[in-house]
């Protein structure tokens, strides 16, 4: 193999598991501190109480079960295409006011986080996946 050839199926399933384990995990840490106020994040005084039925709140849901969702790769392609689009919404909404450039008003992680979670909802979740385990015992049964 070199450089300019594709890597082995199998290879390219397994990296593809761990990309999307790994956004989830950093996506669930924000609907996390949403919803939880965990992990603190650092500033002073005591935390306003969260409303579910508010934007942060929808947000916050989003973020933390549709994470997990995407952690144990479970309805993974309409799961990141729902959140994609939250990561759009979130990144013109919150950050695209504060300035055009994305390294100035801080929403770098908003889109790439909204890209990856677009590839995962036409790739899939790769070999790692309950997606993956039912889709092998429906081929079983057939």
């Amino acid at each position: 193999m070199n450089v300019f050839e594709p890597a082995r199926d199998r290879w390219s399933n397994v990296i593809l598991s761990v990309l999307r384990i790994v956004a989830a995990l950093v996506f669930m840490q924000h609907g996390s501190q949403k919803l939880f106020h965990y992990p603190p994040s650092g500033g002073p005084g005591p935390v306003a109480p969260l409303t579910l039925f508010s934007q942060t709140g929808f947000a916050g849901i989003l973020e933390f079960f549709g994470g997990f969702l995407l952690l144990i790769g479970l309805f993974t392609r309409p799961v990141a295409f729902i959140v994609c689009g939250e990561m759009a919404v979130a990144y013109f909404t919150v950050h695209m006011p504060r300035a055009f450039l994305p390294i100035v008003n801080r929403g770098e992680l908003a889109i790439i986080l909204c890209f990856v979670f677009l590839y995962l909802a036409f790739a899939g979740g790769g070999s790692w996946s309950v997606d993956a385990v039912i889709r092998g015992r429906r081929a079983v049964s057939r």
